[in-house]
């Protein structure tokens, strides 16, 4: 299994009054690991998230180094996949998630099958 890594940077306004890393900001960390994934393997076409669930289970307390993102797929359909993405370090996980994305035609406002460039680059990444 490859997984996507991707080492996202905490910025102070992601802290909480306890110097925690907000759940908030969780989400954003994992949106931009997904957004870097699809750039540097070369998905083309636009997806929109149809289902996120995220466990929080450990405080992430801000830093000045990145955390680690990891993101593999878990299911290919036909215009839909899902990916686990984990924030964490080497020896703490921080949060894990779920999302399940749908390919999406902008012009037309609805779903589309995936590309089998699409297609391929999420079988490399999958389980």
């Amino acid at each position: 299994m490859a997984r996507h890594l991707y080492l996202c940077p905490l910025r102070w306004s992601d802290m909480d009054t306890d110097g925690h890393v907000h759940n908030a900001a969780h989400l954003r960390y994992l949106e931009e690991t997904r957004i870097d994934l699809f750039r540097s393997r070369g998905f083309t076409g636009s997806c929109v998230v149809a289902q996120m669930d995220i466990d929080y289970l450990t405080p992430l307390r801000y830093r000045a180094h990145a955390v680690r993102v990891e993101t593999w797929a878990t299911k290919v359909g036909g215009s839909s996949f899902t990916l686990m993405q984990e924030i964490r370090d080497e020896d703490v996980l921080y949060s894990t998630a779920s999302c399940t994305m749908v390919a999406f035609d902008t012009g037309a406002q609805r779903s589309r099958p995936l590309q089998d460039s699409e297609r391929d680059m999420l079988e490399e990444l999958s389980v």
